[in-house]
């Protein structure tokens, strides 16, 4: 039987409903109406799944929260979505509870820390409550807060569905997941982010069986794949290179015979680092690209990416890219510029919640230009050449970190790198290499690079650095480290 799974913890779906249904009269007896936005700052957990249910039955919206926030981050979101009541960790209490205000705060418990008992506990104030009996109301998607790479995060609001856009909308998913009613799938990703968090939330409410891991841990997740027998899962792809990180006597010791399909997006994939991965599992890995703002707009299968190498696929259903120059101009085929998506129609439409004017500046035509530079090949295929924020200008040239990252991470010893361009009286902009790795030098760096890729592209500054600030699904706060150049 189909069941929903995290750490010890198993649940039916039955189970499940009803208590996602006492999550929603307790937040009725707290005053949550429909539209109101409930914070759930939690880690992977059974109770984020039942809360973001509960909370939409009333019509009312979750507000995912990032766990690493803190302090003023978190009192930015809990002011700007105007939250009526959050959900929290016990380990995580201490830190709502300084910012909460007058906010009723549900304590959850977590391994992590013992209850601290100064509030209202999940369990027993669900048990409080009697099941929402009423029928639930037309519900708008979780309000999910970006994660604030180039500045503060802004949450994205999408209109409620009717039952037959919620259909259509749920084909996309599953198309662009590649996941199908009464597969096994697995989350292992955190679940305040957009993706994983739509997969989660879909597949739960579709009653597909369903393993979260409470933390990414690259032999734990070949346990669970074997142990549940589960066949598809999203990853983003520093999960890639952490799985092939392990001794390849670590990797044979499961039978992950099971696996049919696994998609990822989230991040520019090396492709060598997806090859591997393709090599070791077989064609069954799928790539998706688009945005939190526009859902997914393009996808490719591992034919099609073996055929289009470094692509990130081509448009899904009614869905259309279009490339153009800074100034407007639609630029050709193998022309790169700003990426501009026209979703598939049967994704919803969304504003920034506070800020109109930012979403009606990123549309062209109902096309949406979401950051990235890129262009697309003779047959359609979209290929990325990196974030237009993160673009360096060396000398007029335009240089794409990326591409120096892909080359990098090939090196072997090398776990994660960052390049970016740094301030330069000479030639405006130089590159930058943070690099994380072992039993290498600066001029091995370099000399990689150089043998690699054109002069012009080796980094000029490298630095070693154990703690690049990367998002769990594998976003880099680049704006971070490019900062002590400034």
């Amino acid at each position: 039987m189909a069941a929903i799974r995290c750490g010890q913890t198993i649940r039916d779906y039955d189970e499940l409903g009803i208590r996602a249904a006492r999550v929603a009269t307790g937040l009725a007896e707290h005053g949550v109406r429909a539209s109101d936005r409930v914070a759930i700052y939690l880690h992977n957990d059974i109770p984020f799944v039942e809360a973001s249910i509960g909370a939409a039955i009333l019509g009312a919206i979750p507000v995912p929260v990032n766990w690493h926030w803190k302090g003023a981050e978190l009192s930015y979101l809990l002011d700007d979505s105007d939250s009526r009541v959050i959900f929290a960790h016990s380990d995580l209490v201490p830190i709502a509870e300084s910012v909460a205000d007058e906010r009723p705060l549900i304590e959850v418990g977590h391994d992590a820390a013992p209850p601290t008992g100064r509030h209202r506990a999940y369990e027993d104030w669900l048990a409080a409550h009697e099941p929402w009996s009423r029928p639930p109301m037309r519900a708008p998607q979780s309000m999910i807060y970006t994660s604030g790479t180039t500045g503060r995060p802004k949450g994205i609001v999408r209109a409620a569905t009717t039952p037959e856009q919620s259909r259509a909308g749920a084909g996309l998913l599953y198309e662009t997941f590649g996941l199908a009613p009464g597969m096994r799938t697995l989350v292992p990703a955190p679940i305040y982010h957009t993706a994983p968090n739509v997969h989660c939330l879909a597949s739960a409410t579709s009653g597909i069986d369903l393993t979260i891991m409470p933390k990414f841990d690259p032999e734990d997740m070949l346990r669970l794949i074997e142990a549940h027998q589960i066949d598809h899962f999203q990853a983003v792809p520093t999960m890639f290179v952490r799985l092939l990180q392990l001794p390849e006597e670590v990797r044979a010791r499961y039978d992950l015979s099971s696996l049919k399909t696994i998609v990822h997006a989230a991040a520019p994939c090396p492709p060598e680092i997806k090859r591997r991965v393709i090599d070791w599992l077989g064609p069954i890995v799928r790539e998706y690209y688009g945005g939190s703002e526009t859902g997914g707009c393009v996808a490719c299968d591992s034919h099609e990416w073996l055929a289009h190498p470094g692509t990130v696929g081509r448009p899904i259903t009614d869905a259309d890219v279009r490339i153009h120059s800074d100034t407007g101009e639609l630029l050709p085929t193998g022309t790169s510029g700003r990426v501009y998506l026209r979703p598939p129609t049967g994704w919803s439409n969304f504003t920034y919640h506070g800020n109109p004017d930012k979403r009606a500046a990123m549309e062209r035509d109902g096309y949406l230009d979401i950051g990235d530079i890129g262009y697309l090949d003779a047959d359609g295929y979209l290929y990325l050449n990196d974030r237009s924020t993160d673009m360096i200008i060396s000398g007029g040239v335009n240089i794409y970190p990326a591409e120096i990252e892909a080359c990098i991470l090939d090196l072997p010893g090398v776990r994660d790198v960052a390049v970016f361009g740094i301030p330069d009286p000479d030639l405006g902009e130089s590159i930058a290499a943070h690099v994380e790795a072992t039993g290498l030098t600066a001029d091995d760096i370099r000399n990689h690079v150089r043998a690699n890729l054109a002069g012009y592209k080796v980094p000029k500054i490298v630095v070693f650095d154990n703690n690049l600030p990367r998002e769990d699904t594998g976003k880099l706060f680049k704006r971070k480290i490019r900062a002590q150049y400034n």
